[in-house]
């Protein structure tokens, strides 16, 4: 088998922006307790005309300039979403039409926060199968349509944007390592939308009682996500022989500052080995790590031979981490 390695990034973020001040406008809540449950400032949210599929293909068009190719050289996108634009068509196909990536076949891979982790897995044993060259994977997400502006526990954690990395054929020593990736049901009752599938149809009611929006129930999240971050993150290491020491960077799941705090200090690891940008973005789905990815390389905290670690923790529950020797 050969190797994988990520070759290119492109992001995309609407520009439209959220304060806490316009949120305590909306709901009883304050910027002092935003900023200290979960670390978030300000999110960015899409216009009403623009859907998931407009902003993954902006974020695609940008790996593919990065990378300098065209989209008629892609094999296959896979992009990660709980918000697609619509039940079916599947969200891939929108992008890849308005791509015109002629040549490659696509899916929507659904595994809530941890689906961009879920994608770059999927990718990376395409290629590494020698079946694929060139694999998109995007992570795209609309929540400001599906989140209660009415609900303070929920409304001051999401944003809109697209993210999306592009992965190739790796020689020996480079690119993809391993990777640690789980589900646990028992806990999909934590974090979910209840209707619009074929359990509650949309009806009246449905949409009466809300129940088209994101429901959680934080507390239990937060544990679970701090303790399953860690131990995925734990295991892929370990299995390497790798300690916290030996990662340049922890590029997060970015859902709440306090939880990426917490898994970090139980691995050992620094501030300095951490990206966090929630801050900025809020939580963003599927498109948080490669925004925060983005991040890394513009604030130049990621550089080519870096042993970088992504993890998430997701809806579902969904639980994922990887390990990859950064290769631009």
């Amino acid at each position: 088998m050969v190797g994988a390695k990520i070759t290119a990034l492109g992001v995309h973020v609407p520009p439209g922006v959220l304060t806490n001040a316009d949120l305590e406008k909306m709901v009883e809540t304050s910027n002092d307790w935003i900023m200290d449950r979960v670390g978030i400032s300000e999110r960015h949210i899409a216009a009403p005309d623009i859907a998931t599929s407009d902003m993954a293909v902006l974020a695609a068009r940008a790996a593919l300039a990065n990378r300098g190719i065209d989209a008629t050289d892609l094999n296959a996108i896979i992009v990660c979403t709980v918000t697609p634009d619509m039940m079916f068509p599947s969200t891939a196909c929108l992008v890849q039409h308005q791509l015109g990536a002629k040549g490659a076949w696509g899916f929507d891979l659904v595994a809530a926060c941890s689906g961009f982790v879920y994608g770059l897995t999927t990718a990376a044993h395409l290629v590494a199968g020698g079946s694929h060259k060139k694999v998109l994977v995007i992570g795209a997400d609309t929540m400001s349509r599906i989140i209660d502006y009415t609900d303070r526990n929920t409304c001051v954690l999401f944003g809109d944007a697209a993210g999306a990395m592009l992965v190739e054929p790796a020689a020996e020593g480079e690119g993809f390592i391993d990777y640690h990736n789980e589900v646990d049901g028992s806990g999909g009752d934590f974090l979910k939308m209840p209707a619009g599938g074929s359990r509650m149809p949309a009806s009246k009611e449905t949409v009466d009682q809300r129940l088209h929006f994101v429901k959680q129930e934080g507390q239990q999240v937060f544990k679970f996500a701090v303790k399953k971050m860690y131990e995925c993150c734990t295991d892929l290491l370990d299995r390497h022989g790798y300690t916290a020491k030996n990662i340049k960077l922890l590029i997060p799941h970015q859902a709440n500052r306090r939880i990426i705090g917490a898994a970090a200090e139980r691995m050992g690891m620094s501030e300095d080995q951490v990206i966090i940008n929630i801050d900025r973005y809020g939580n963003t789905t599927a498109a948080t790590i490669p925004l925060a990815t983005h991040s890394a390389i513009e604030s130049g905290r990621l550089k080519k031979g870096d042993l970088v670690l992504f993890a998430a923790v997701g809806a579902g529950f969904t639980v994922g981490a990887n390990l990859w020797r950064w290769n631009y």
